[in-house]
């Protein structure tokens, strides 16, 4: 359940205080800030807009509710003046919704105010924030201006667990735990309202959701700006890290039967990209592998470091749901034993499986060329 008796702090639309203009750069960052109702996305948003610092930083509210969904505000102020930018979102598809009104109300906000430093955009309750993330990411009319910088998700310590572990109707994915599977940062926040089995219990869970999103613990939504900003989470400066995190993760062990899991491993060797875009594209948008019981595989998000023949360098695999997009790195593979690592976090995913259809995709594939 959206809101179960928790204060409706999201009501509040945060003010903007005065930021003096920082230096344009080539491209701003969007970070999306998703979670639910009372989990303090909007204490997060104050917290960051009134916290010292010198940057120029856009809010989006975003209201997906029921009815006539009305976006709160698009405010910026600079030097005590405020400005104000209604977006109407149709009811309906989200993509449609913001794609249509959200990505243009930004083009036409940097057109007027100039270069932002940052901009966050937040989606309330239930929404899903791959599909917003999906538009910023691939949007080729935005591609020099604004990047998908990182998902965070905000969850509350207190009904986190309740919220995660709902079951929904009709095999639906429950939402809450859909927020965690794409998040590259998890805020669990309210943690002084629980006790330390409690806390871990939400930890426990989230991990089991999400192998490789970074928890960061606060009361109030007290962050330090630079670990929810500069995430880096979608372009090359991501691949650098990546290699060493993937060997970091475990695989991790459903709480639930239909509940989202993330799965991983590692195959030595080079791979044709036509190879592997075929393994990608059967596996995202055709949907063509079942788990042992016969359930089809679902990924929400996609990560890997890859080796292609001929290519010094390593490359790096992003997908979010059906999008997904390979890039060199800077890192090169050097003297290392070239070894392709992925991570898949989704529902009825089977490693086996997975695993056997990528090694046969790919060596019929070498064998193609």
């Amino acid at each position: 359940m959206d809101g179960m008796g928790v204060e409706e702090e999201e009501d509040d639309c945060p003010e903007l205080v005065p930021i003096q203009p920082g230096h344009p750069t080539e491209q701003i960052p969007v970070t999306i800030i998703t979670g639910y109702l009372g989990a303090g996305k909007t204490t997060l948003l104050n917290y960051i807009l009134t916290e010292q610092h010198n940057k120029r930083i856009a809010v989006i509210l975003n209201e997906f509710g029921e009815g006539s969904a009305l976006e709160k505000s698009l405010a910026v102020s600079q030097g005590g003046e405020l400005y104000e930018e209604w977006l109407e979102l149709r009811n309906g598809c989200l993509c449609c919704s913001v794609k249509d009104n959200g990505l243009k109300a930004i083009e036409n906000l940097m057109e007027k105010k100039g270069k932002f430093d940052y901009i966050l955009l937040e989606t309330t309750g239930l929404a899903d924030p791959g599909a917003v993330a999906s538009i910023f990411w691939v949007d080729a009319e935005l591609g020099s201006d604004v990047y998908l910088d990182g998902i965070v998700t905000v969850i509350d310590a207190k009904f986190g667990l309740q919220q995660l572990t709902e079951e929904k109707s009709d095999g639906l994915i429950n939402e809450a735990a859909r927020q965690i599977a794409l998040a590259d940062l998890t805020i669990i926040n309210k943690v002084d309202l629980v006790n330390e089995e409690e806390l871990k219990q939400v930890r426990d869970v989230i991990r089991s959701i999400n192998g490789l999103v970074k928890i960061l613990e606060t009361q109030r939504s007290r962050v330090d700006l630079s670990q929810v900003l500069d995430l880096h989470s979608f372009d090359d400066k991501a691949g650098v890290h990546l290699e060493e995190r993937l060997r970091l993760v475990k695989p991790t062990k459903p709480h639930l039967d239909k509940s989202i899991l993330t799965v991983t491993f590692e195959v030595a060797g080079d791979l044709s990209e036509d190879a592997l875009n075929v393994f990608i594209q059967d596996l995202l948008w055709e949907k063509m592998f079942k788990n042992k019981e016969g359930q089809p595989m679902t990924v929400i998000r996609l990560k890997g470091i890859v080796s292609f023949a001929g290519k010094a360098h390593q490359v790096m695999l992003q997908g979010v749901h059906e999008l997904y997009e390979l890039n060199e790195t800077p890192q090169l593979w050097e003297e290392n034993q070239r070894i392709n690592r992925l991570i898949f976090i989704g529902r009825n995913l089977d490693k086996d499986v997975l695993q056997e259809q990528f090694v046969s995709t790919l060596v019929q594939g070498a064998e193609r060329n």
